[in-house]
């Protein structure tokens, strides 16, 4: 049987303008259990990714978390517990029907180094 990891997710939260009129923002966090930890894509620097972003991670999210990920960031256990994630994109769950596993969103983070 697999087991996935629980990994922390912190979600953006707009506040009000600073002295410089740009947004604050402020994060909410929310602890998401039994998440799949694999290695990020090795082909990932392709027309396909024209700003070069590098995938770190490829993490599978269970079908009970049903939350936008857009703009978000995570927090994951050891070993990976050396920086935070940041989300690509946002990601969206495959359909029911067509996943028979406890798995229906696949995310990809890089790493938020700086």
């Amino acid at each position: 049987m697999i087991y996935g990891e629980s990994i922390t997710v912190k979600t953006p939260v707009m506040g009000a303008k600073d002295r410089f009129g740009n947004r604050t923002v402020t994060y909410t966090e929310q602890t998401v259990n039994d998440v799949l930890i694999a290695p990020g894509a090795t082909q990932d620097m392709e027309a396909a990714r024209p700003q070069g972003v590098t995938v770190a991670l490829t993490l599978y999210f269970p079908k009970d978390f049903t939350d936008s990920l857009r703009g978000c960031i995570v927090q994951l256990p050891a070993p990976w517990n050396r920086t935070d994630y940041r989300v690509i994109g946002d990601p969206q769950p495959y359909m029911d029907v067509n996943t028979p596993t406890r798995w229906n969103r696949q995310v990809e983070v890089e790493r938020g180094d700086g």
